[in-house]
């Protein structure tokens, strides 16, 4: 009935990712988690015969997502 390759599982696990990140309050959890759904996404990408629209969107939001965390981190430890 289902036939999932690990393909098909990575993909279905950053979707899955993705998803509970947007129901964060904590705008910190939120991107952390969207990280790894976004690195998930990335692996996905290079797993479809290298999907570049994947690759390179995800991309772009995992280095939003740490960007914004580092500069929270790195002023919370100046104050």
């Amino acid at each position: 009935m289902f036939d999932f390759t690990p393909t098909d599982w990575i993909g279905y696990l950053a979707s899955l990712i993705l998803m509970i990140s947007f129901l964060m309050k904590n705008i910190i959890t939120l991107r952390t988690i969207n990280s790894i759904g976004a690195i998930l996404f990335i692996f996905y990408g290079i797993m479809l015969k290298t999907s570049w629209p994947i690759i390179i969107t995800n991309l772009f939001i995992l280095g939003v997502n740490l960007i914004y965390l580092t500069k929270h981190f790195s002023t919370k430890t100046k104050e």
